[in-house]
């Protein structure tokens, strides 16, 4: 059996799902979906750990803000970004070190 299982991901970002939930959407171009699946779209990421980078959606981190998700980029774990929705797409994987030019 297997002690580790590897991923092709450079990057990972950590996605509050309660935040997501209690906002019901107010991403991506319609202003309909959550944060964690628009960044996908956004990305145009592959499934799973097929994708160049990870965008997971996890439990509640425990922060809770009125009107925003919860966003942290395990690379820079110190610093969490609150996102508001509509918030540019653009921008944000900017901040997350997520270049939309380098995924496919």
């Amino acid at each position: 059996m297997k002690d580790y299982v590897r991923s092709n991901w450079t990057n990972v970002v950590l996605v509050c799902r309660k935040c997501s939930k209690k906002l019901d959407g107010g991403f991506g171009p319609d202003g309909g979906e959550r944060l964690a699946k628009a960044l996908r779209k956004h990305l145009s990421l592959k499934k799973g750990r097929k994708a160049t980078a990870g965008v997971m959606e996890v439990n509640c981190l425990g922060i809770c803000p009125k009107g925003a998700v919860t966003v942290v980029d395990a690379a820079a774990s110190r610093d969490w970004l609150l996102v508001r929705p509509g918030a540019d797409l653009d921008e944000l994987a900017e901040s997350l070190g997520l270049n939309a030019s380098e995924y496919p």
